[in-house]
């Protein structure tokens, strides 16, 4: 009899901790997990957004005579009012997304160029903001039309789309230089607590071929010098949802959280105290 009611015990304990264990915190949500409070890490060399085929672009010449840049301007185009200039459902990132309000913009050519004003057919494909800016001025000043030019350049259509298990997916405009993953997941309100962090996608259209990266935003020696960790545009990120996620699909779910469960794990534990009782009274 005692080795009955010690075998019961041992069941009863083996329970108890088998379930204290499923409900034990997750170890893979926190991102940054191998990050100490010093902690030096080679990461990917900063890129820049640079100008590809069907990018528009607004460029502003500026000068101390308004009527000679006037020249290098395309015309004003008045917005409807109360239309916004990101567009429907998506949001700006970066502080000049609208300074160039009102211009008419470039359209980047399927071989890389644009008609620009008196210096015709520009080849800008593959140059960064800056470096647009720096060619168009230099181009002013070489052929003596402006000697005092200031130019700006802006992307208009440039962005990221962000989609899964994120609080807010969408496309969103980008109007800066650079973007990594992080701004891009700040953007749509962070992962939602059944997003994977250790298997989030990148898909980027290469060459006419689609480059998946895996960035896992556990590992921050990953994440850093992972090739996806600066996007460009177009590009598309994915937060695929974790197995408790998927479950809750199902007709049944399964879920760990679900009600059904929880009142499953009451009823099965009190059906075992009461059989332990009975038998210890014995």
């Amino acid at each position: 009899m005692k080795i009955k009611k010690a075998s019961i015990y041992a069941a009863t304990l083996a329970l108890a901790m088998g379930f204290m264990t499923s409900c034990k915190t997750p170890q893979n949500v926190a991102y940054f997990q191998d990050a100490n409070s010093v902690m030096t890490i080679e990461t990917q060399a900063r890129q820049a957004i640079r100008i590809q085929p069907d990018d528009k672009l607004q460029i502003i010449v500026h000068s101390k005579d308004p009527q000679l840049a006037m020249l290098f301007n395309l015309p004003v185009v008045t917005n409807r009012i109360g239309q916004s200039t990101t567009g429907f459902g998506t949001t700006a990132l970066g502080s000049g997304a609208n300074n160039a309000e009102g211009l008419a913009s470039y359209t980047v050519n399927s071989h890389g160029d644009i008609d620009f004003p008196v210096l015709g057919s520009l080849h800008v494909a593959g140059m960064t903001r800056e470096e647009l800016a720096g060619y168009i001025k230099g181009e002013l000043i070489g052929r003596d039309l402006i000697k005092d030019p200031t130019v700006n350049v802006e992307f208009i259509n440039t962005g990221i789309s962000v989609l899964g298990e994120v609080k807010t997916p969408g496309r969103y405009v980008v109007n800066r230089d650079e973007i990594t993953i992080l701004d891009a997941i700040a953007l749509a309100g962070d992962l939602n607590i059944q997003g994977q962090r250790e298997n989030v996608k990148i898909l980027r259209n290469e060459d006419g071929k689609m480059t998946v990266y895996t960035v896992d935003l556990t590992n921050t020696k990953d994440l850093y010098r992972n090739p996806g960790f600066y996007l460009r545009q177009d590009d598309v990120v994915y937060v695929e949802p974790n197995n408790l996620r998927k479950r809750d699909t199902t007709v049944n779910g399964n879920s760990s959280l679900s009600a059904s469960f929880w009142l499953s794990v009451v009823s099965m534990l009190t059906s075992v105290a009461v059989l332990v009782s009975n038998l210890v009274k014995k």
